[in-house]
Parts: structure tokens; sequence; C-alpha cells
């Protein structure tokens, strides 16, 4: 298998293009309103429940700015929210590479966009599994699966693309985008790929740790079989 060699970055990456999908919403109000402070050009492409939280945010700048992910994909979200950022037009945005041009390519042919940020968190698996009454069902429901694929997406892209993965980072990040005129560092982006890759680890090592102590015949009462 051929995989990419990349030479040449840039150091420093203007964030333009941000998608947004999170569901512990916890100082995204001050993180979104940063973002656009620092660029007021930025556009935020988002989904489902977080769309619904930066549209109620009602920030005048935004008004052209704030894009649902379907309408950017031309794809509806599957019925439960199950899918809604697994899309070809999503990944180009993520891995695309700054100086190849097979992919400056793709995203001309495609229509995608080369995303800067990701800014997202999972779904509370671990928090699901510790209530008293929690089911087999209710933690498969919790299992986050787009978000760990574009958090290990951008991550694995850190040359071009930040990955912001806990609302305790907000703060810091915003910080050296103010100081730098809504650029983030090489280095920024490295630390941030860190502790991306840490997050998906330990979301996955949690949900086989939970499974693997569960007894099946006690699992399958939760569901009402049809065959």
């Amino acid at each position: 298998m051929a995989v990419n060699i990349v030479e040449c970055i840039d150091d420093s990456v203007k964030i333009q293009n941000v998608i947004v999908s999170v569901s512990d919403k916890k100082g995204l109000d001050k993180m979104i309103k940063g973002l656009v402070e620092v660029n007021p050009d930025i556009k935020i492409y988002s989904t489902g429940g977080t769309f619904s939280a930066i549209k109620a945010m009602n920030i005048k700048q935004l008004k052209q700015n704030l894009i649902q992910i379907s309408d950017y994909t031309g794809q509806p979200e599957m019925q439960g929210g199950l899918v809604k950022t697994l899309d070809f037009k999503i990944y180009l945005g993520l891995l695309s590479e700054t100086y190849n041009e097979a992919h400056k390519a793709d995203l001309q042919r495609t229509g995608a966009v080369p995303m800067d940020m990701v800014i997202v968190n999972l779904y509370p698996f671990r928090e699901t599994i510790a209530r008293l009454d929690a089911t087999i069902e209710m933690a498969r429901a919790n299992i986050d699966i787009g978000g760990p694929c574009m958090i290990r997406a951008s991550a694995k892209n850190f040359l071009r693309v930040a990955v912001v993965t806990n609302p305790a980072d907000y703060d810091w990040v915003l910080d050296e985008l103010k100081k730098t005129g809504g650029k983030l560092s090489l280095q920024t982006r490295f630390e941030l790929a860190k502790k991306a890759f840490a997050l998906t680890a330990e979301y996955d090592t949690a949900i086989a740790k939970y499974l693997n102590g569960v007894n099946f015949t006690e699992a399958s009462k939760c569901y009402r079989k049809m065959n």
C-alpha cells in the first residue's frame, strides 16, 4: 500500500473553515463568539443540535457563514443522527494536504472545502454506563462513530488541521488565535493531536472493557427477537 510522505507544510495555518459537532456544549458560546471575533469571515459547518445551539447565539457575522453539514454534503442526516459527517466531502476537507496538487484537484472537482479546525467531543459513553439503570442498549446507543472518525482524521493531518476535543482547551486556543491574527502554529496543532488520539484510545478502551464485562444472556434480554 502506498502512503503519502509529506515534505512541505505551513507552520502557521489561518483558521477559516471549522467543523463543530459536540455533545458537551460547555463553553461553546464563548468559543464560537471568540472565533468570529478573531475572523468575522470564518465559516462554521455544524450538525443537528450543535447547529441549533450556534444558531440560537444570534451572531450577526455568522448569518451567512453558519452552514448545516447536510446542506454542505447534500445528504440529509440519517434518522437518529446515526450518519451525519461520514461523507467523502468531509474527509477530503480533513485529510487533504496543502501542497498536494492531486488533493487540490479533488477539492475542486467535488466542491469540498479544506477544513482548518474541528471542534468535536464524543457521546457520553462512560457517563452512560456509570448510571445505575444503564442497560446494554443504552450503552450501545451512546457509542459515538462519526466523532472518533473526524477526530482521528483531523489529528492525523495535524500538518494542516487543528482538532479541539476538550472544552478546557478553548481559552488557550482562542488566546493564540487572538495573538496571531487567527492562525495556529504547527506546535499547537501537534499538541492538540496528541490529546485527540489519547481521547479516542481511552474511549475505545472504555467500550471494550464494558462489553467484555457484560454477560450475553443478560444483554440479550434488552431485545425482542423477531426470528
